[in-house]
């Protein structure tokens, strides 16, 4: 974390991520390049770089979408998603390019601009096989403009995590107007069948993993818990919480992380004040809850970040009764100290 806004906080963490990402893409653009000019050799240098940044783009976009749910399947992925705005704003890159060098290629020579030639040329949006496409990828273009421009923490910080999570949450949109740009344009001229499978996979990949993160959260969210008249609630054993880790329950719609450290138990709200991370994910390091994803701390009793950082996530009251634990589900207010239950 860091106290003051700054362009970017460079670490040998971002650097090592970015080298390795700015040398797949590159790898990947030499490699399409290279393997287009001989497969279609009549093809021009501007077609090769027209479908190598838009392949590019698409590949990253999925991965950019599978990173997610696969970090709460397994976290040996969490190294991947604790930089992925720097994919995101790569991928917009990449779309841009394929974007520009579209625009150059096909509507540079008309009497009109050519973005104005662009929303003018086809107007047929009545059939599908003459679908204006390209407006579709537009559309897709301006929301990764969006969602790279607002990618720093000045705007997570100001606009608040809620709104700017859902903000982002426009990557869904985005991908679904570049897979209809896609079945709407290059499927149209394209009759290979390679093509359409691999569009195919991605998007049942995406699929899959999504589901399966989703079937591993309800689990979650259908646990049954026994109330009791004071108000608490019993979640689990206390045994079965490993030292310095939690254990997630849904009570009344909301995530708590239950979490076991020093002989005590002390429970806080699952969303990391950041980005909403789980924080019943990650583990006490420094005598600090860290959150897995980009390790923002936070004291167990209080959910306060230690100074002099200020962001604060409300804690829960936790009882002991005959080695279950038991939790109330009406949080305190974020950064009120609440005292740990002893084992």
């Amino acid at each position: 974390m860091s106290v003051h806004y700054q362009a970017i906080g460079w670490n040998r963490q971002k650097r090592i991520y970015d080298a390795v990402l700015a040398g797949g893409v590159a790898l990947y653009l030499a490699l399409f390049a290279g393997v287009g000019s001989l497969v279609h050799p009549n093809a021009t240098v501007e077609t090769l770089l027209i479908r190598g940044f838009g392949t590019a783009a698409l590949l990253l976009l999925h991965v950019v979408l599978a990173i997610g749910p696969l970090a709460r399947l397994n976290p040996r992925f969490l190294p991947l998603l604790y930089n992925r705005r720097h994919l995101g704003v790569t991928l917009f890159g990449l779309a841009l390019a394929h974007g520009g060098f579209a625009l150059i290629q096909f509507h540079s020579l008309s009497d009109v601009h050519p973005l104005v030639s662009l929303l003018i040329a086809n107007r047929d949006y009545s059939s599908l096989p003459q679908f204006p496409f390209e407006i579709l990828g537009l559309l897709a273009l301006l929301i990764l403009f969006l969602m790279a421009a607002t990618s720093h923490d000045f705007w997570l910080h100001n606009l608040g995590a809620p709104l700017w999570k859902k903000l982002h949450m426009l990557v869904y949109p985005a991908y679904a107007l570049l897979v209809a740009h896609v079945v709407l344009g290059a499927l149209q001229s394209e009759t290979s069948p390679w093509l359409a499978g691999t569009l195919a996979l991605g998007l049942s990949l995406v699929l899959g993993v999504h589901l399966a993160a989703a079937f591993r959260e309800r689990r979650i969210d259908e646990a049954r818990h026994i109330a009791g008249g004071d108000g608490f609630v019993e979640v689990c054993d206390a045994v079965s919480i490993p030292e310095k880790r939690a254990v997630v329950v849904s009570l009344s719609g909301e995530r708590i992380a239950v979490f076991k450290y020093d002989g005590k138990l002390s429970a806080v709200s699952n969303l990391c004040a950041h980005q909403n991370g789980p924080l019943g994910e990650g583990r006490i390091l420094d005598g600090c809850v860290t959150c897995p994803w980009h390790g923002y701390q936070y004291l167990p009793d209080c959910g306060a970040s230690p100074p002099p950082f200020q962001e604060r996530v409300p804690a829960y009251s936790v009882q002991v009764r005959d080695g279950r634990v038991w939790v109330h589900p009406c949080p305190h207010p974020p950064g009120t100290r609440v005292e740990p239950a002893a084992l």
